[in-house]
């Protein structure tokens, strides 16, 4: 049975927890991705930031205080424009958008097992870990390409 490191991708775009929103969305625009793991300087996974997260933010919604102790802004849908909201929110830190309870697998997990987690959880994407630290990542299509390559 094939396992994570078999067929993850190495080559993985991240961005520190230090990183604003404005240098994920840069990332994601000229790589044209919609989501990576967020790594403290020891490159373990500390959070997860996708286009959803952002977009969560950046449309109407229910009042919602964002920000850390330090920072808070609060936002209401019907307070600012959308151009406002826009321009509050990139210079957040990615850490006060990102899922901070990631869900990864281990280098040596099976791919039935990795099918299973994405399917259930509804994600697209599990960053792969070894030893405590981001190695690789893996998508819905990493895994149906190397499930059905050799059938077809």
């Amino acid at each position: 049975m094939m396992k994570a490191k078999d067929f993850m991708i190495r080559d993985v775009y991240k961005v520190e927890d230090k990183a604003s929103v404005r240098s994920v969305i840069k990332l994601f625009l000229e790589n044209r991705i919609s989501g990576v793991p967020v790594v403290n300087d020891k490159n373990k996974i500390v959070g997860y930031i996708s286009d959803g997260d952002i977009m969560e933010y950046i449309g109407k919604h229910e009042d919602r205080v964002v920000g850390s102790l330090f920072f808070s802004l609060y936002i209401r849908g019907d307070e600012f424009g959308f151009d406002e909201r826009i321009a509050k929110i990139l210079d957040l830190p990615v850490m006060d958008l990102a899922t901070k309870k990631v869900i990864s697998v281990e280098a040596e997990e099976e791919m039935e097992t990795i099918a299973t987690i994405l399917a259930k959880r509804h994600i697209k994407k599990l960053p792969v870990e070894q030893n405590g630290e981001l190695v690789g990542i893996i998508s819905r299509g990493d895994v149906i390409r190397h499930s059905f390559q050799a059938l077809l």
